[in-house]
């Protein structure tokens, strides 16, 4: 299959700058001396899965981060055993946590709360065995989370501990997007690290068990200068990069591996617009680049070849139809590109703009030829 035969829009994934994009994060993170449990919520994927761990086939079986439990149980499904539950967890998933647990599944999940710490140790205590659980602690006022010297630390340790299900610490560094300086985003790192040992060192001075430290975004793993007390490292979103980390300087626009094809279906010259059949359905809402230095609009448009064509972004959508200016603004500095021609689009957020799409047309830089379809998933 051909480029020129794909009905638009359509998910294009370079496989080359994929591939790079994996081996540049797993050496980073070896030469760190970490355990990486790479986070598969990006991809969807078994393909894409199969390169981040193509390198290291003795840990074909993880570990490995997801995001929703029909992500554990589709990777579960395909031989992935050693899996981390990376969302704080609801006591309408604990079935579901113990079902996975029973069939061989080596099912992680993490807490914040007294609450819910009660709800897994009753749980617990009804199953007759323990619910490996990490205690989610807030490194950088971001999201969700215990601070490292909270009161409620050992409390929320000791209920977990009681049946044997305390397994350790986790932490994610979500404040790191919002950084602008690589200087920035190494200090993150450290705080990071800093805290999440801090609050793994007063567990165990407690007598707590904290086996696991878990640290992870994909720009602190990318500038962390050192990993001390941490055992494992989590980033996900690497493997395809984005808009949004070319803005802080986590990698360059030609790392980007991820693009929307789509095609030119019209013009309104006095405004300077392009008009092409992608539109936010296929791009996603996700304007994450809106709050940085340089704003990309929906995404930087390039050609055929995924060459960036000087000036020009998707600056507007509708739901199925994507606009395409000029960046300044001046409709005489658009070039009328001829209706039929196609475009690539590179995404702000690609994790957003992946899971609007049922598949992956797997390409080889700027070559025509589409190697092959790899399916993907949504959904919860």
């Amino acid at each position: 299959m051909q480029l020129e035969d794909l009905e638009t829009p359509a998910l294009l994934l370079d496989a080359p700058k994929m591939d790079r994009n994996i081996a540049r994060m797993r050496a980073r993170l070896a030469g760190l001396g970490v355990a990486f449990r790479p986070h598969l919520k990006t991809g969807k994927s078994i393909d894409v899965t199969r390169r981040l761990f193509a390198g290291d086939p003795k840990n074909s079986s993880g570990p490995v981060t997801v995001s929703t439990l029909k992500e554990a149980d589709y990777f579960f499904g395909h031989g992935f055993t050693d899996i981390l539950y990376a969302v704080g967890i609801a006591q309408n998933k604990l079935k579901h946590v113990a079902d996975l647990r029973a069939r061989g599944c080596d099912l992680k999940i993490i807490l914040d709360n007294l609450e819910s710490a009660e709800a897994v140790a009753a749980y617990a205590r009804q199953l007759g065995r323990p619910l490996p659980t990490l205690i989610e602690i807030d490194s950088d006022d971001h999201r969700a989370g215990v601070k490292p010297e909270a009161d409620e630390l050992l409390v929320i340790g000791r209920v977990l501990a009681d049946d044997g299900s305390l397994a350790g610490v986790m932490t994610h560094a979500g404040e790191s997007y919002n950084c602008t300086s690589i200087v920035a985003i190494r200090t993150m790192a450290e705080q990071e690290r800093a805290r999440t040992v801090r609050a793994a060192e007063r567990l165990r001075a407690a007598g707590l068990p904290c086996a696991i430290v878990s640290v992870g975004s994909t720009p602190t793993a990318t500038y962390a200068e050192k990993l001390d007390g941490v055992t494992e490292v989590r980033a996900g979103v690497f493997v395809f990069f984005d808009l949004v980390m070319a803005g802080i300087e986590v990698c360059q626009v030609d790392d980007i591996a991820l693009s929307v094809l789509a095609t030119v279906i019209g013009h309104q010259r006095d405004k300077g617009w392009l008009i092409t059949d992608a539109g936010w359905m296929a791009m996603s809402r996700d304007r994450g680049t809106a709050k940085q230095k340089t704003d990309q609009g929906y995404g930087i448009v390039c050609d055929a070849a995924g060459v960036p064509i000087e000036g020009l972004v998707m600056s507007d959508a509708n739901q199925e139809h994507g606009i395409v200016s000029h960046r300044s603004g001046d409709p005489a500095k658009l070039p009328m590109i001829k209706v039929g021609t196609q475009l690539r689009i590179l995404p702000n957020h690609a994790c957003a703009t992946a899971a609007q799409h049922g598949r992956y047309h797997l390409v080889r830089g700027a070559e025509p030829a589409v190697e092959e379809l790899w399916e993907r998933f949504s959904g919860w």
